[in-house]
């Protein structure tokens, strides 16, 4: 069996209790994408152009820092990375963690929660930000996923 991660940022908590039965369901090391500066609820307020999460979507160059990094990122072969979606696409935040690593010869999985849009261009943005990783299609999952059905999807990877 591959050696994984499953790394991730929640806003606001859904996608961590996700990451959390994935990393448990497959055996998984666990990894918060903390944002130096966290988020508030009018940071997060999609309405609101003004709002920091509006602001730092709206710019393909945003790159929120990240509070700390994985230790020995070599030692993993598959990189599961969860986020909510924001604005159809990973957030921010996650481009900024994808630029931190070196990726190459790596499987790259996203996964996401989200309302109900997909997870949009997530895996395009996401691969060209990790040249030499495989960077899989990815897949949104609904707030109450078990385990079960998460260990039966990540396993293809594994």
């Amino acid at each position: 069996m591959k050696k994984a991660l499953v790394a991730f940022f929640s806003a606001g908590g859904v996608t961590g209790r996700l990451a959390e039965r994935l990393a448990k369901a497959v055996g998984a090391d666990l990894s918060e994408i903390e944002p130096r500066e966290r988020y508030t609820a009018g940071d997060l307020d999609w309405r609101n152009p003004q709002s920091r999460s509006s602001v730092e979507m709206s710019s393909r160059a945003s790159r929120p820092e990240i509070l700390r990094t994985v230790e020995s990122m070599e030692q993993y072969d598959v990189v599961f990375i969860g986020f909510p979606v924001w604005w159809y696409r990973e957030p921010s935040v996650i481009d900024t963690f994808m630029e931190t690593y070196d990726f190459s010869g790596k499987t790259v999985v996203p996964f996401a929660t989200s309302g109900g849009s997909g997870i949009g261009d997530s895996a395009a943005n996401m691969q060209a930000l990790a040249s030499g990783a495989k960077v899989a299609a990815g897949k949104r999952f609904e707030a109450g996923t078990g385990s079960e059905e998460l260990a039966e999807w990540a396993g293809q990877w594994l």
